[in-house]
């Protein structure tokens, strides 16, 4: 790490830990089901703040990832160059993910503008580790999400996953995969008709969180 690199990363985190909160930190997990090792308790809001002070910086996001700190983490994926990600850094953060809240922060605000995306949505979503295989569900719905110029075929090809992940009983998984489902059916009419299809699948099934991730689908999508 270069000298001014380190430098900041410092300062970052000096900045972090005054504006950190032990009553924000103590509400992470009880609250908002986020458990994580090392946090400073800062919201999000404060954490996006100082990310927009500092701007974009590739060697930036990397050491801060490498802190493992939740906050560092966070503000990795906002200070990142988007274009100087590559397929092999989504995956070493990928393998870092320990709750859903960086999982999904770093899918909504980065990683969905890769080239890669696609690619990594079929690798993780076969994943076993919870976060791992949640990160795939999270970056399908985020893509969906943003990408206006993906096209249909892109989104049907990735319904077998939906189906299959929606049989994983862990909460943050099906929670991910009715995310993407709606997400999917939310973009064009013909999306909306194959993804209401499988959420109908889905409600029917005898197997318990297929149900649920089928139900939850079908209450948004009818709206």
């Amino acid at each position: 790490m270069k000298k001014g690199t380190r430098e900041d990363v410092a300062a970052v985190l000096a900045a972090l830990q005054r504006v950190g909160s032990k009553c924000v930190r103590d509400e992470m997990e009880p609250r908002y089901g986020i458990r994580v090792r090392k946090a400073f308790g800062v919201p999000m809001g404060k954490m996006q703040g100082l990310a927009k002070r500092l701007g974009r910086n590739h060697e930036l996001a990397a050491a801060l990832w490498d802190t493992g700190w939740y906050e560092a983490r966070t503000m990795a994926a906002f200070v990142e160059e988007p274009e100087r990600v590559t397929a092999a850094q989504m995956d070493r953060w990928c393998r870092d993910f320990d709750n859903w809240g960086i999982c999904d922060t770093v899918c909504f605000h980065l990683f969905d503008r890769s080239p890669h995306a696609f690619a990594k949505v079929a690798q993780w979503a076969r994943r076993k580790n919870e976060f791992q295989k949640r990160a795939g569900f999270a970056l399908l719905a985020c893509v969906a999400l943003h990408d206006r110029d993906a096209e249909d075929a892109s989104f049907l090809r990735c319904l077998p996953l939906i189906e299959r992940g929606a049989k994983d009983e862990r909460n943050f998984v099906k929670k991910g995969v009715s995310w993407a489902l709606r997400a999917v059916g939310r973009r064009k009419r013909a999306l909306r008709v194959a993804a209401v299809a499988l959420a109908r699948r889905l409600a029917a099934s005898p197997q318990a969180s297929a149900r649920w991730v089928g139900k939850d689908a079908l209450r948004d999508l009818a709206k």
